[in-house]
């Protein structure tokens, strides 16, 4: 299992981008966080997660949920098609998908 883990989550290349994803979250994200952190409702929720080649905006491992909240560049036609592709990978690990407009 930790070996699985390794290789499918946080991979040591994309640190640099996860944290960059950190510091340069949106308003809906800082607001999603404060109400996800500190296991508040009870699970932990991880922020900018790396699954993949993938980095999700919050995570629960206890859950298998990946939640995302979408700006502009997810309604267009290539925004699209990345989500499925990726939405299709996530759902391949045994993760569920809850997506939110970043409004």
């Amino acid at each position: 299992m930790v070996a699985y883990y390794m290789k499918v989550f946080n991979q040591r290349i994309q640190k640099s981008k996860r944290s960059q994803l950190r510091s340069d979250c949106s308003k809906a994200e800082q607001i999603l966080w404060r109400y996800l952190s500190r296991s508040q409702l009870g699970v932990k929720f991880r922020r900018q997660h790396g699954i993949g080649v993938y980095i999700a905006d919050f995570y629960c491992p206890e859950k298998k949920l990946v939640i995302e909240v979408d700006g502009d560049s997810h309604y267009q036609e290539s925004g699209k098609l990345h989500d499925r592709i990726r939405d299709n990978f996530f759902v391949e690990q045994g993760l569920i998908i809850l997506r939110f407009i970043n409004n």
